[in-house]
């Protein structure tokens, strides 16, 4: 391929991350800039093409786009801040983990520099990276995503969520919710036939036909959810508390910790009390979008 042709790019910080991303440029023939703070980290970068540069401002003055990966955000503002000089009229993609408070605070403050912004989460591990598996989330102005777009496909599959520069760093933790949910609720099962005997491994494909399963009601939660509107049409919240009830006392009969189960069930009790027992479960929607200190469950 010839990297003429291919839009230049800059990778600040080379963490396994980074230098998975670097390397994806250079792949799809990118000319591909690199910078980290330990120069050494560089060097296999650099033996496969890569432009070392000497300071982060020469890194973020060799071309139109920037792609930073560090630690955290203050990690960026500090980097940035002692090279506002080189902002002006660059593209920085802000693929560094953090919260939607800081993703919207970051992009008005590249703004005001003259820079063009974009922050991202990335859902995939290293080695994934350059691959279809790999999925890119980016929010900003959905201009600079498009100018940027061919470029960008080279890390995997891209997707803009939207104008608000914090829906990335939202989408991120949201997806965290699910995952680490997933894992607990797979984990208390696995617990519980295990002490029958049960080994994880012949429980995990029953459990991953419940969970796909789970996932195909999902879109008809969500219309549920949009309209306000959570009709009894599979089973009532009522009828899920008792089967809550349930887990928690066959958890308890077999020795396994109970402390998720009744977290379910103090939820399913609190929406109960507000008379929503003849709803669906997607009611309980209004007690995530409540917010309560983190004693009230431990009285319960």
């Amino acid at each position: 391929m010839n990297r003429t042709t291919e839009t230049p790019v800059t990778v600040v910080g080379l963490g396994l991350m980074g230098r998975a991303l670097a390397g994806a440029f250079l792949k799809a023939g990118h000319p591909t800039t690199v910078w980290n703070r330990t120069p050494s980290k560089a060097g296999p970068l650099v033996a496969e093409g890569a432009r070392p540069a000497a300071t982060a401002g020469d890194a973020l003055r060799a071309g139109p786009l920037t792609i930073i990966c560090l630690t955290d955000y203050p990690a960026v503002r500090e980097l940035l801040g002692a090279h506002e000089n080189a902002l002006d009229g660059t593209t920085l993609i802000n693929l560094t983990s953090g919260d939607s408070a800081q993703a919207r605070d970051t992009a008005c403050w590249a703004g005001q520099r003259g820079a063009r912004y974009l922050d991202g989460a990335i859902m995939a591990v290293p080695p994934a990276i350059g691959t279809a598996e790999a999925e890119i989330l980016l929010s900003g102005p959905r201009p600079d995503f498009e100018a940027h777009r061919p470029a960008l496909g080279a890390l995997g599959t891209v997707t803009h969520l939207g104008a608000d520069h914090g829906l990335a760093s939202l989408y991120d933790v949201a997806g965290l919710a699910m995952m680490w949910s997933v894992l607990n609720g797979w984990l208390q099962g696995t617990a519980l036939v295990g002490t029958a005997g049960v080994d994880a491994a012949t429980y995990a494909p029953f459990a991953r036909r419940i969970a796909a399963l789970v996932a195909e009601w999902l879109p008809g939660y969500a219309e549920q959810i949009d309209s306000g509107s959570f009709p009894a049409e599979v089973s009532a919240l009522e009828t899920d508390a008792r089967a809550m009830s349930h887990l928690i006392e066959e958890s308890e009969a077999v020795g396994v910790d109970a402390g998720l189960p009744r977290l379910f069930k103090a939820m399913a009790d609190r929406a109960i009390a507000a008379g929503h027992g003849g709803e669906q479960y997607p009611v309980l929607i209004e007690e995530f979008t409540t917010p309560r200190a983190a004693t009230d469950d431990h009285r319960r």
